[in-house]
């Protein structure tokens, strides 16, 4: 339900921007997010856009990422931009509901719809 794409290799400080194109999700109540699984890592949570379309971010990406979306086209963007070899990861989007409002800086709640993933390799 949810299919990602632009992911690649980059050289260090380079640029990527990743869609994920979902249905229906992006006009119900679900926090929209974007989170990555380094090798030996746990997935985080690294954006977020919240019900009410506030957006997020970890520390990690802050300043450097965008997350963004178009109803339009029923798409979800990362703009990722001075990446380093520490942003190399397995990319994923997802469209999450819960009871709670985002309460950590990018990070959606609940449970919901995920993609299969996107690699991104900065090095």
């Amino acid at each position: 339900q949810l299919v990602e794409s632009g992911g690649g290799s980059v050289q260090s400080g380079g640029s990527l921007r990743l869609s994920c194109i979902g249905s229906a999700y992006f006009h119900g109540p679900y926090c929209l997010g974007w989170f990555r699984q380094a090798p030996g890592k746990e997935r985080a949570g690294i954006a977020a856009i919240d019900t009410d379309g506030s957006t997020t971010y970890a520390d990690s990406v802050k300043g450097r990422f965008t997350i963004s979306q178009d109803n339009s086209k029923n798409t979800l963007y990362l703009e990722m931009n001075s990446l380093h070899p520490e942003d190399t990861a397995m990319y994923y989007c997802a469209a999450l509901r819960s009871n709670a409002p985002v309460l950590l800086p990018g990070i959606c709640p609940g449970s919901g719809y995920w993609g299969q993933g996107t690699q991104v390799t900065a090095s």
